[in-house]
């Protein structure tokens, strides 16, 4: 199934118990890869700003491995 980036951007993401986790800002392209890495819940900008960044990286992004399903919502195992 394929998926445009530029329809991840705004999605709710819940838990798969039903948590609200945060919407989809910005997003981490892996490009050796070709993988989506992590969804960030705020711009990259704001967190590369940060004083703490690795704190920060780590509260506000969800990783892409942990997404169980994409439709109107994203829903992810475990939450973050």
């Amino acid at each position: 199934m394929t998926i445009l980036l530029s329809d991840l951007y705004g999605k709710q993401i819940i838990s798969n118990t039903g948590k609200m986790v945060g919407m989809v800002e910005d997003i981490i392209v892996d490009f050796e890869e070709g993988t989506v890495s992590s969804l960030l819940l705020t711009k990259i900008e704001d967190l590369t700003r940060a004083a703490d960044t690795k704190q920060k990286f780590a509260k506000n992004s969800v990783r892409y491995s942990s997404v169980k399903s994409v439709s109107e919502t994203i829903v992810v195992s475990g939450g973050k």
